[in-house]
């Protein structure tokens, strides 16, 4: 698969592509200044970026992480492609990025990739304060002309002691079949 490139601006293009197991480490970094996501292990990163490259998407400048989407098909959901984090970098944010990464990632994922057959909806879950990720599923689904519905998933209770707030399922789709 060929890189995406993107240009914002004449001195900076943004370069999408599949993360490879180099880019653990800086996905990690990304994920920590990239509040409120909830930081995981650089090993967990490392995974996504080994076993999973092929749904997911990072964005470079100038050979820097600078966004990424990370999300796997469920094993009893093989139509889905189920978005674990969006992050964008804070400098990067306010460009759209998170809307084209996301773009570039379903594109891919619509037409069949790797071992997969093509996706037919998208979930993602959302805790309530979490404005800007709602936003953006709910533009997205609104402009390719599908459905969104969100409904509670895990209760606050569901994760234990600590302030974690509830998420609510966000699903969207379902897009036609392609031939």
């Amino acid at each position: 698969m060929t890189a995406r490139v993107l240009s914002p601006a004449p001195t900076r293009q943004i370069v999408l592509r599949m993360p490879a197991r180099r880019d653990g480490a800086a996905l990690h970094d990304l994920i920590a200044h990239c509040p409120p996501l909830d930081l995981n292990s650089r090993y967990a990163y490392l995974l996504q970026c080994d076993h999973y490259a092929d749904t997911c998407v990072v964005a470079e400048v100038d050979g820097r992480i600078v966004g990424a989407i990370t999300a796997y098909i469920p094993p009893t959901k093989p139509d889905t492609l189920f978005v674990w984090q969006v992050a964008v970098d804070p400098t990067m944010q306010g460009q759209r990025l998170a809307s084209q990464m996301l773009d570039n990632l379903v594109d891919r994922c619509l037409s069949g990739h790797g071992a997969h057959r093509p996706i037919r909806t998208i979930e993602a879950t959302i805790s309530p304060s979490n404005i800007a990720s709602r936003k953006l599923f709910t533009s997205f689904a609104t402009r390719y002309g599908v459905d969104v519905a969100a409904g509670l998933h895990f209760a606050a209770a569901d994760f234990g002691k600590g302030d974690h707030e509830e998420e609510w399922l966000y699903r969207i789709g379902p897009w036609p079949v392609r031939t």
